[in-house]
């Protein structure tokens, strides 16, 4: 064999042992950055889902008109196929109309604070001495039975506030972002746990909350007051009572800043005289009356138009705040994703897909009921014709932080795929691919039933220590050039994605396995 017919020979054999290489579409890469950066709408658009429609907490009148909002702006962009979509029984709504509360004696002090969601109105004002009485165990609520009858009570120990030494926001370092790189793959569905700190048991939890609302109900409680996780005029909100209909309503519960219920607490505690004055009036509304996903299409015209790619995050936040960084930053994202892809009229092979999400915050719902219905049951595995149309889908929902990189879910076969597309976004800041698993948001919901679902690794921020279901989720709080950032990169996938000669390849399939719980699959 000649020299020439040997170096023929190698050539061949070694293009048949690689990958093809990753198309890079660099003039369409050009032109998403130049629309997401030189022109961007990105913070008009979460000013109006912030500052004008939020909250926007699931099953309320200010979700829907959120997402009438969404549907009047995608159309008014030339987005015609918008809809919302029902995807089954939430129960009640629920929205607070009005909080009041203060300290009286020994001194006057307004009270930072919120009600609790899926909690009663106060009857009218209430004032009155309030009590101190711990009620963390069943054995705690036989100690106080006939004892706390119109009441203003505290439940809760002081919250310890310690020194701020370092700062609450922050951006990941190189070493940071290596070492998230190099992480190991979770268990499907575990969360990091904090070396000391017991994992928290939630279904005892919400079982002794249904029974301590039981005890309060019964005793005819006044108020009951908690401290918010938090301080610094920071305080953590979430749900106090059951949205079935078929459930009693639970009784009125507010939560306090810590450094406010302290006070209460030490002047309590010292026998020293206290007065407390408050008013909440909260709506209730008929089940799932404002309860759908919202769904937005812009279709594909080349021989895979009938496949499908999404993108999305969750439309619905907690209600102290404006959902801001949870997560009207990953829906402003997306809806700016939407814009800049009709405003370029970029060739789409395959149709790109929007869903705002709703009830995440109750465990998944929207997504998961979604999945459900359109391409496989978790529970069975049964598929529906979209799951093999399916190529895949990428969601944003850790805040407002600039994206960094991306988590696979444990599809390695994707890895060589996001190398190329995400290359020319390093000057971006976007340097970091990891196999590691993250949960807790809509992705789960795909990646549960086997199709490619991924969702963002992005600086952190105040996320986890200011602004996550807190008074302080609010539009100030979010980086415009961030916003920027993740509008530039996840419009880039996208393209790639929708116009790649096949599907994002998939992990095996999944067997079948029934849902352990709200956040579980």
């Amino acid at each position: 064999m000649t020299h020439r017919n040997r170096l023929t020979l190698f050539l061949l054999v070694f293009a048949l042992v690689l990958p093809a290489q990753e198309k890079v579409d660099l003039e369409a890469i050009y032109r998403i950055k130049q629309e997401a950066f030189q022109n961007s709408k990105v913070m008009d658009i979460l000013f109006q889902l912030t500052d004008v429609h939020g909250p926007r907490l699931a099953g309320s009148p200010r979700y829907r008109a959120g997402a009438e909002w969404v549907q009047k702006t995608l159309k008014e962009w030339g987005i015609e196929d918008v809809r919302f979509e029902p995807w089954g029984q939430f129960g009640r709504g629920w929205e607070n109309r009005k909080f009041y509360a203060a300290m009286t004696e020994p001194a006057y002090m307004p009270l930072i604070g919120a009600p609790q969601a899926w909690t009663s109105s106060t009857e009218g004002v209430v004032s009155g001495e309030p009590v101190l009485a711990a009620l963390s165990s069943e054995a705690d609520l036989e100690k106080w039975r006939g004892k706390l009858a119109g009441k203003i009570v505290l439940v809760d120990q002081p919250r310890e506030i310690t020194l701020h030494d370092k700062p609450d926001g922050r951006r990941y370092t190189d070493q940071e972002l290596a070492d998230i790189a190099m992480a190991q793959i979770l268990p499907f569905g575990r969360r990091p746990q904090t070396p000391g700190q017991p994992q928290p048991n939630f279904a005892q939890m919400m079982a002794f909350r249904r029974k301590l609302n039981d005890f309060l109900r019964e005793e005819k409680v006044a108020l009951l007051i908690q401290h918010g996780r938090g301080d610094l005029g920071t305080f953590f909100t979430s749900s106090g009572g059951s949205r079935n209909p078929k459930d009693p309503q639970a009784p009125p519960a507010i939560v306090l800043t810590a450094e406010h219920y302290n006070r209460i607490w030490r002047l309590l505690d010292r026998k020293i005289p206290v007065r407390i004055e408050a008013e909440v009036r909260n709506e209730w509304y008929d089940a799932d009356q404002h309860n759908f996903n919202i769904i937005a299409e812009l279709p594909g015209s080349g021989k895979h138009k009938d496949e499908i790619v999404m993108i999305g995050g969750h439309f619905d936040t907690w209600h102290a705040g404006t959902g801001a960084t949870d997560n009207g930053a990953g829906s402003a994202v997306m809806l700016e994703v939407m814009r800049i892809l009709k405003k370029l009229d970029l060739k789409l092979d395959r149709t790109v897909r929007l869903a705002l999400w709703d009830a995440e915050e109750q465990g998944l719902l929207g997504s998961r009921a979604y999945v459900t219905k359109h391409f496989a049951d978790r529970a069975t595995m049964k598929t529906l014709p979209d799951y093999d149309r399916f190529s895949a889908y990428y969601n944003v929902d850790n805040g407002g932080g600039r994206i960094r990189g991306i988590y696979l879910q444990g599809n390695e076969m994707c890895r060589p795929i996001f190398e190329a597309w995400l290359a020319p976004l390093r000057d971006l800041g976007v340097t970091t691919i990891t196999s590691r698993n993250t949960s807790g948001t809509d992705h789960l919901s795909f990646d549960a039933v086997g199709l490619p679902g991924f969702q963002f690794i992005q600086d952190p921020l105040e996320y986890d220590t200011r602004t996550h279901h807190t008074n302080m989720d609010v539009y100030d709080r979010i980086p415009r050039e961030d916003m920027m950032q993740m509008s530039a990169v996840v419009a880039t996938l996208v393209v790639h994605t929708a116009n790649r000669d096949e599907k994002l390849p998939r992990k095996p399939r999944p067997e079948p396995r029934p849902q352990q719980g709200p956040m579980t699959f």
